[in-house]
């Protein structure tokens, strides 16, 4: 059973072996977190290329070897040749690197989960592997329920939050507004592009709540 988690991976050192279409779809979400992104292949897509030549990623070109992942905080292992990417996860473990291995699921620490961002929102699917088909098919579906308005409204919701703190008293007071306020009738509005009326709702109902002195 896997635990759900997300990780901080800004700044930190993330090795990914293979240039073809898989690389890149997860060096797109690496560098999504703001991790550095370290790419190990003979020969890369032409995106990734441009991304080197642009200082977006480093490119080292040339094929996996001992000793490559030497300061890596995560090492992706997305090259087509299966005994590579198996040599690759063991130097990892004995560095204690985490390794996610896409074709090779036996390999890895961690997986990777079908995901939808909208600004600082974001939204993951998994289904441990048995049926990347559903995660996609998911992922699809939320797409649909939430449109790239909710980054905005989160933004606002932040803003909000800190006056729903300096007017209601006690945590619990603040919980259960919340667990009100943020009813499927906002999210509606929200999810139609009405996220102006779904901000004056809100703090019509922050100033229906307020603590008196």
């Amino acid at each position: 059973m896997q635990y759900p988690m997300n990780m901080e991976l800004g700044g930190r050192r993330c090795v990914v072996l293979g240039g073809g279409p898989v690389a890149r779809r997860k060096v797109g979400t690496l560098r999504q977190a703001g991790a550095s992104v370290l790419v190990i292949a003979p020969s890369v897509s032409p995106e990734l290329e441009a991304l080197a030549e642009s200082g977006e990623i480093q490119w080292r070109r040339a094929p996996y070897e001992q000793g490559c992942l030497r300061d890596a905080f995560l090492v992706i292992c997305a090259t087509d040749d299966e005994a590579v990417n198996r040599q690759a996860a063991a130097e990892a473990r004995q560095r204690g690197v985490l390794v996610n291995a896409p074709a090779q699921p036996e390999l890895s620490d961690f997986s990777v989960p079908a995901s939808l961002r909208r600004g600082n929102l974001l939204l993951t699917v998994s289904t441990g592997n048995l049926s990347p088909a559903l995660s996609r098919a998911l992922r699809e579906h939320l797409d649909r329920e939430f449109p790239p308005m909710f980054g905005e409204w989160l933004e606002r919701l932040h803003l909000l939050r800190e006056e729903v703190r300096a007017r209601l008293g006690s945590s619990r007071e603040r919980e259960a507004f919340w667990r009100d306020a943020l009813n499927e009738h906002i999210l509606e509005l929200v999810g139609t592009g009405r996220i102006e009326q779904a901000e004056v709702e809100v703090r019509h109902a922050i100033d229906g709540n307020r603590t008196e002195p």
